[in-house]
This record gives C-alpha cells, structure tokens and sequence, in this order.
C-alpha cells in the first residue's frame, strides 16, 4: 500500500524569542516546507516575535497559557493534520539542533513513510554533564519498557512522526503534557508496532539557551511515566519477547 508523504515543520516555543527567529530564517532559506509554530503561553516580548514570522510559509498557533512541550507537540499534531498533512517534522526552538539535517530526515521519512525517524544525538563538549549522564536512566527505562533497543533516544525533539499511526495513541491515552510526554509517545508507538529509524545528529547547548525543564516536577512526572509504562508492559511482555527474537533495528546508512 502506497503511503501519501506530505510533510510540514513543527516547533513548540515557549519564550524562546532570541533563537527561534533564527531557527525559522534558516529552515526557510534551505528548505520548501511549511511550518507551524505553537505559542505555549510566551510571554509578551515572545509572543511578538513569533507573531513578526507569521507569513505565506509560517502558521502561527497560540495556547491562552503554558501547558507544556507535550500540549504543543499535539496541537502541532492535530493542526498539521487538519491542514492536510501527513507528516510532522519537529524541532526545538532553542537552536540546539543540527538544522542542516532536516533535508536528510525528510529523505529518510519519504522513503520509509509508515516509520518515525528518530533524532539519535552526538552531543559536543556543550552538553551539560549532569544532563547527560541523567538521559541513561531514562534510557534503561525505555529499553526495559520496550524488551528492546529499537529507541536509542527518547529524549530528543528532532524527529519527523508519520500522523497516521500516531494521532489515535496522543487521543487514547493521557499522556503527561510536558517534558515526559516524547519519551512515553515512543513507547507507545512501539508497542503499537510503529518502526523506527535512528539517524544520529548533533546535537548543541548555547551558552545563553533556555531550559524549562523543572528537575523536582519533571523528574517527578517522568518517574511516574516509566512506573505506569512498566506496568503497562506486563500484559504485553509475551509479544514483546517474540518480537525481541526477531527485530532488527533500523539505522541509517
């Protein structure tokens, strides 16, 4: 069955006003894709920016407060598919991203469009070392989780999601809007039997990027995300060990 392949560019912002003019400048001048930004409760000087790059290609889609990355990454969902698109590929706003990479993941998602293509980060001397060393608890996690090690990074917001396959799991289920919500969608998607793809790219903190990632209520919430998906894979453990029997991971060439 041939899959239709139409793709737009997603970027949840959240007072990401110095970099995200940046981000959008260049994915214009080096690609043709439409892009959707979500304005997740920015504050006024934010909101103004994002409002200054509304043009032919730019979409602008505003939450009346912030609700999280996961709240915006599923209104980028639902608006993308409203629109008539099949495809979202999605990146950060905070300049973090190998951008130059797009046109590959978009090759990658046009050849292989039922699989998501998953961003595997290479990160530079920038990263912070108490950030890296705590994205492996996360991926234990998964790959128990998953009797897997399809998903080589659940953390990472580089990837372009077939809409198909994934708009019924974001309805489904009640995924925690914020910063776990990347990492359980995955897990879902793969017990969903969802392919994956893991294309490394690298990966940038700037000195003067924004975090808002809360360490006390995030780590909080993604404890409780991996609890219920461990319980959630019991029930499902008999299927995922035969799979774990015969899957071979998909990488990029």
């Amino acid at each position: 069955m041939t899959i239709s392949f139409n793709p737009a560019i997603i970027i949840p912002v959240f007072n990401h006003g110095a970099t995200i003019g940046q981000t959008v400048a260049f994915i214009l001048s080096t690609t043709d894709l439409p892009i959707i930004l979500i304005n997740d409760g920015s504050d006024a000087a934010c909101s103004e920016v994002l409002q200054s790059l509304v043009q032919a290609r730019v979409q602008l889609v505003a939450h009346a407060h912030n609700q999280g990355k996961g709240a915006g990454i599923q209104t980028g969902f639902r608006t993308a598919a409203s629109l008539g698109f099949t495809h979202v590929l999605q990146v950060d706003a905070d300049g973090q991203h190998a951008l130059g990479d797009i046109a590959n993941f978009i090759r990658l998602a046009q050849a292989h469009p039922a699989d998501i293509i998953c961003g595997c980060p290479i990160y530079d001397a920038t990263v912070p070392k108490h950030r890296l060393y705590a994205r492996y608890l996360t991926h234990v996690w998964v790959w128990i989780n998953t009797v897997s090690l399809r998903i080589k990074d659940s953390m990472c917001g580089f990837r372009v999601y077939p809409l198909a396959p994934l708009l019924p799991i974001i309805e489904r289920y009640n995924m925690y809007p914020r910063m776990s919500f990347e990492t359980e969608l995955l897990v879902r998607a793969d017990w969903a039997g969802v392919s994956m793809i893991n294309v490394p790219t690298q990966v940038h903190y700037p000195a003067d990027g924004v975090s808002h990632f809360l360490s006390v209520r995030d780590n909080v919430y993604i404890s409780l995300m991996h609890t219920r998906l461990f319980f959630g894979m019991l029930p499902r453990l008999p299927k995922l060990l035969r799979r774990f029997f015969s899957d071979k991971p998909k990488f990029d060439d």
